[in-house]
């Protein structure tokens, strides 16, 4: 059986097979999408950016975030452009040897992503446009959990005792999470599946075991009052397994449900496969009008970071220069003009005006269309020309000529 091909496989593919790939946007554009996964920006979920894609650039985004075993992440991507260009969506994880592994991906139509984390750890979400198409785009990043709640009211304050917890002296841990609820509350089942067992035990008292629908874990409910579903039974969402009560080792506490979660290697945490808390979507509260536009920092120094908590930032010096990639909540994400990116404070930047003069004392300065001495040369000033100074970068500064052509002049 032939494995599915990503939209973004199926168009490398079209590039290598029409040769763009020997000539430098083609290339460029290749190595991009595998420099994405290296370098990537760290966020914490739920996550909301707007940013923006330009045409005569080879762009992307990538973010790394974690996720726990049983969350749903939902993923939401909006684009707006004169042109209905795409944008390819992917989801990654990295595996032991350093490898990364495609797990989900959009199809070339919609813009939405849905996946049940399998394991607790990072993941990597990739963003890549097609070429010479540009616009803007709003990714959303979701997380709840993948589960329904196992009680007809929901209540975050019921669950008041977690996964691993010290249990009979610290001699074993808690394998699950306790919800508590007066007497014969119905307890209900979270999924569609089968009722595998249905017994008594020493620990558990009156319990139940379910088996979602294509997963590959089994559901515990233990200390019920009252057993209503039967060994080999078919559920649907929402049906009553039993009635909350306090049997087996809960008979000195008030009726609870403790339910758990087990795997083939043994119980995992259940709280993310039924939390109701549900963090909202962070807002955007700076100006999207600045995107894609060359700003400069304003104070002496700038904290800057891969991570959008700016954790562990660098520090920019007053008037460096970046380009605005997107934005997202009171930030702004940044790219310097040697290809790393990070964010910063909005509150950081402002325009890339003029703050000084300089005049050329020597002939045959060359203007840079990078700050790198190997960039193309965009023009040669002359002794006696006069420029505006917009901002630096290391030994260089950003400049603007009488005629309005900016580049970059050696220090």
């Amino acid at each position: 059986m032939l494995k599915p091909v990503s939209p973004h496989q199926q168009y490398e593919r079209k590039l290598i097979s029409a040769g763009l790939n020997q000539n430098v946007m083609g290339a460029q554009w290749i190595n991009k999408s595998n420099s994405l996964l290296q370098n990537t920006a760290i966020v914490k979920l739920p996550y909301k950016e707007t940013g923006y894609f330009a045409a005569d650039k080879i762009e992307g985004a990538s973010f790394k975030f974690s996720l726990q075993q049983g969350q749903l992440l939902t993923i939401k991507l909006t684009k707006q452009s004169i042109n209905n260009f795409s944008i390819y969506m992917d989801l990654w994880e990295q595996k032991e040897n350093g490898e990364f592994k495609n797990i989900a991906y959009a199809d070339s139509i919609g813009s939405n992503l849905q996946l049940e984390a399998k394991r607790s750890g990072d993941y990597y979400l990739r963003l890549q446009p097609e070429l010479l198409v540009g616009g803007s785009y709003t990714l959303e990043v979701n997380i709840g959990p993948s589960l329904a709640y196992p009680l007809k009211t929901v209540n975050r304050k019921q669950i008041q005792s977690f996964f691993g917890a010290g249990r009979d002296n610290d001699t074993r841990k808690h394998e699950g999470i306790d919800i508590f609820s007066s007497f014969r509350t119905p307890v209900l089942a979270v999924a569609n599946g089968t009722v595998t067992r249905v017994n008594e035990n020493n620990l558990g008292g009156k319990v139940v075991w379910l088996r979602p629908s294509g997963k590959d874990y089994t559901l515990y409910y233990a200390h019920l009052d009252e057993q209503i579903a039967t060994t080999g039974q078919e559920v649907m969402v929402g049906d009553t397994l039993g009635l909350m009560g306090n049997t087996g080792n809960a008979k000195t506490t008030p009726p609870h449900l403790h339910f758990g979660v087990y795997t083939s290697g043994g119980a995992v945490d259940p709280l993310p496969f039924v939390d109701p808390l549900i963090p909202a979507l962070p807002k955007i509260n700076t100006d999207i009008s600045k995107l894609n536009l060359t700003m400069r920092t304003s104070a002496k120094q700038s904290s800057f970071s891969e991570n959008q908590q700016l954790t562990n930032p660098e520090s920019l010096a007053q008037h460096t220069i970046v380009r605005i990639l997107a934005a997202s909540g009171n930030q702004y994400k940044i790219e310097l003009p040697n290809g790393k990116f990070g964010y910063i404070s909005s509150k950081s930047l402002t325009e890339a005006k003029s703050i000084d003069t300089r005049k050329i004392d020597t002939n045959n300065q060359l203007l840079y269309d990078y700050p790198n001495p190997v960039a193309g040369i965009k023009a040669t000033l002359n002794i006696g020309q006069t420029v505006n100074v917009l901002g630096n970068f290391e030994d260089f500064q950003l400049v603007k000529t009488i005629d309005g052509e900016v580049g970059w002049l050696a220090l």
